[in-house]
């Protein structure tokens, strides 16, 4: 009886393991094929405008959008690049605002999550509920232009467009999650062998939270990168113009100019507004994607960590 009990446990066995793999198997490739069809949706678009920009105007007139230029052309690079100074002008200070400004903001947003996870700081509630506050009531443009320019006198400075976006309560609140599973044994240790509160938080918690860093890392830098509004309200200094603000007043200038010229009666086939516009975003959004790759495995643990913990 024995030996028999035993091949039909063995066959329920192997049945069962059968069945997990088929299972297993439909499950992966209904997600491999779900995720492939959302990946073309998500790339289509992004080749329609890489295409777009070495099409020639007319051609893309007259044929519409292609993933392939229906008659190649660099006009629209040509004339986005025809002052290369400038350009490299733009880029640098949208850099430099780009790489303080995600520093600072890292820095400030992962310091104020971590305190407002200690169990020895009796306000972390009310101090929660407050910055949650003002993510539902602001005090308007008006008073936001009055206090950076008057008030504090940025205008015409780096900090007006540093600052304003370097505090991020999405942010604080992701950080606060991500750090609510880091055990606060950690901090009461290391307090007892006498580190202070700013050393604990840079050798002991932040190395811990690598992830959900560089997930407001990536916030922070795209946030400051396509920021042009504020370059828009507190910079008439062309040599301060970020990359954004620059190709902006660009487009909107050969916009002006066309349109003129169709009031005049003048045709200006060299004017490539459209292919134009797609040749800026892929020099604007360049940048942005040769970055990514680099932070991606830390995005998505500190995204789905950070949210299952908080």
């Amino acid at each position: 009886m024995q030996p028999t009990a035993t091949r039909e446990n063995l066959r329920t066995l192997n049945k069962k393991r059968r069945e997990y793999t088929v299972d297993r198997v439909a499950f992966l490739g209904f997600s491999y094929t779900l995720v492939a069809i959302v990946a073309v949706f998500c790339l289509v678009p992004f080749l329609l405008v890489v295409s777009a920009s070495f099409t020639d105007e007319q051609a893309l007139i007259r044929y519409g959008h292609s993933v392939w230029p229906s008659i190649f052309s660099l006009e629209s690079y040509r004339l986005s690049l025809a002052n290369p100074p400038a350009i490299l002008r733009a880029y640098r200070n949208t850099i430099f605002v780009t790489v303080a400004g995600t520093f600072l903001g890292v820095f400030i947003n992962a310091m104020t999550g971590y305190v407002l996870t200690r169990k020895d700081f009796p306000w972390r509630n009310k101090f929660s509920y407050f910055f949650f506050f003002t993510t539902l009531f602001s005090g308007g443009l008006v008073p936001f232009y009055i206090m950076v320019a008057n008030t504090l006198g940025w205008k015409n400075s780096f900090l007006a467009l540093i600052i304003p976006g370097i505090v991020s309560v999405w942010n604080m609140l992701l950080v606060k999650g991500y750090m609510s599973s880091i055990p606060f044994e950690i901090t009461e240790s290391a307090k007892m062998d006498g580190a202070g509160d700013f050393r604990i938080f840079l050798q002991f918690i932040m190395p811990l939270a690598k992830p959900v860093l560089a997930t407001i890392s990536l916030f922070t830098a795209i946030g400051l990168w396509n920021d042009w509004f504020n370059t828009m309200l507190f910079i008439t200094n062309e040599r301060m113009f970020t990359l954004q603000f620059f190709l902006h007043r660009l487009i909107n200038s050969v916009r002006v100019i066309r349109a003129i010229m169709d009031e005049a009666g003048v045709d200006i086939p060299t004017l490539p507004v459209q292919s134009m516009q797609m040749a800026l975003t892929v020099i604007v959004t360049g940048p942005i994607m040769l970055f990514y790759p680099f932070i991606q495995k830390y995005f998505m643990q500190g995204l789905t960590v950070g949210s299952v913990k908080g």
